[in-house]
């Protein structure tokens, strides 16, 4: 059973047995009431935070500042990574996280499952195995990872999605037993289209594997038929400023996108990103505004 059709089972009978709290409203103003969790992701701040000029402390105050529930961490900022700290510096950020009342709404990795080399891949796999265990004692409940490039032009392309699939399905029955879900953001590398996602979806039936919804990384010509398809699958999300359209992108059209949302009643962490040039602050916080206008 696909995410999406789970939860309105779910939702109705939580309305039948009394509870209204995953029903849905139309406000005066025309916006949408939906039970959404704003998340900040973390790689909106991507240069100060590898450089040395923003810490993660400042990361989760801006975070709380500016309003949201919580901070979609990709590991990369987190000391030591690739390696997994020591428990210690899991600990102490999982605490000052949860001082500021703010949720670790997931964590990621940069791996590549389309690797030829039988040692670099088990490497990958490895690599992600590691954060897996690390995110459980983090407190977040998923595990962001990629296809990968696919740099090797030799091998043909269904064998590399079978490896891809294969690896998938091991990661999701690993994290299985660590109370924590492996999802797939679908990164425009080597897999693009939107075909191709929910092929490598459909083959990976674990309840502990979902995808991560990266609106600005779908081809056009028009994103949002493919995101109404893909939102199915979705656990998560990567919001951002534009879309893909033609050989360029445009600002993300936030009233059609949140119609998505409310047709599809999508429940859970809809994480913001922004990218490029600008003052990140300001940014995220434009884009933490345009997305409420559209949810309150």
């Amino acid at each position: 059973m696909k995410r999406r059709s789970f939860l309105k089972t779910s939702s109705i009978a939580l309305v039948g047995a009394g509870g209204i709290k995953n029903a849905q409203f139309l406000k005066g103003n025309g916006a949408i009431q939906n039970n959404l969790s704003l998340a900040l992701n973390a790689y909106s701040f991507n240069k100060p935070l590898l450089d040395g000029r923003m810490s993660l402390d400042a990361l989760f105050h801006f975070a709380k500042r500016t309003g949201f529930n919580a901070v979609d961490l990709t590991a990369y900022y987190i000391p030591g990574y690739p390696e997994v700290p020591e428990d210690k510096v899991l600990f102490e950020i999982k605490k000052r996280a949860f001082r500021l009342g703010l949720a670790i709404s997931g964590t990621g990795v940069r791996n590549d499952f389309t690797s030829s080399d039988p040692e670099e891949h088990a490497d990958n796999i490895e690599l992600v195995k590691q954060w897996i265990v690390a995110a459980s004692k983090l407190g977040a409940p998923h595990v962001r990872v990629f296809v990968g490039r696919g740099s090797n032009s030799e091998t043909s392309r269904k064998k590399v999605k079978t490896q891809v699939i294969k690896a998938f399905r091991e990661c999701a029955d690993f994290a299985s037993h660590h109370g924590v879900m492996v999802v797939f953001q679908n990164h425009h590398d080597y897999v693009k289209s939107t075909s191709e996602v929910v092929e490598i979806m459909d083959q990976v039936p674990s309840e502990w594997f979902g995808l991560m919804l990266d609106i600005g990384s779908i081809p056009g010509p028009d994103p949002y038929q493919d995101i109404g398809q893909l939102i199915l699958y979705a656990v998560s999300w990567q919001v951002k400023e534009q879309v893909k359209s033609g050989n360029g992108s445009v600002p993300t059209d936030f009233g059609r996108l949140m119609k998505i949302v409310h047709d599809q009643q999508y429940q859970g962490y809809f994480p913001l990103e922004t990218l490029g040039k600008g003052d990140p602050e300001k940014k995220v916080e434009a884009l933490y505004q345009e997305v409420m206008q559209h949810i309150i």
